[in-house]
């Protein structure tokens, strides 16, 4: 099934994205995803990302803050995670860096112990050596890193014991 680009002119495009920028983050990639809908004259698409960077109406390295603190608060992933997300974007690894300074490595172990222990209540298993491998793939899965993850499975599995 062929898909037809809408003729949009550059004025009118350029219109649009501002308008969409000034009320949302948005990324330069996911500006161009937006613009390859369209049948724009060539070089148009080009122009209107200048544009709209120079008019700050897109700034990566405010995308990328944006991006961490959302993922994080709401999504609940991990660093790693959060990280693929930003290079599948094409942000730089140094714009990456500065967002990431946003997180606080306690905040972090706090929300990964909460999600363990949610897990491990709903989850069903053979031994103890099933249950610590199917959340350490979920704690993976998450983008937290494996030293974490074991860490805090172990602090899990000492606060059960005492009980």
């Amino acid at each position: 099934m062929e898909t037809t680009k809408k003729k949009i002119a550059e004025a009118a495009a350029l219109s649009r994205l501002a308008n969409l920028c000034a009320k949302a983050e948005y990324c330069v990639s996911d500006i161009r995803q937006k613009m390859a809908r369209w049948d724009l004259p060539e070089g148009a698409e080009d122009r209107i990302v200048h544009r709209l960077l120079n008019e700050r109406y897109i700034d990566e390295q405010r995308y990328a803050c944006a991006f961490v603190r959302s993922k994080f608060r709401f999504n609940r992933w991990g660093r790693d995670k959060i990280v693929r997300g930003l290079r599948l974007k094409g942000i730089s690894d140094d714009n990456i860096s500065l967002a990431l300074e946003e997180l606080k490595p306690d905040e972090a172990v706090a929300t990964l112990k909460e999600l363990l222990r949610a897990k491990a209540r709903n989850l069903k298993y053979k031994d103890h050596y099933d249950r610590y491998a199917k959340l350490i793939r979920f704690a993976l899965s998450r983008g937290f890193s494996m030293d974490d993850a074991g860490r805090c499975i172990r602090e899990l599995d000492d606060l059960d014991d005492e009980e």
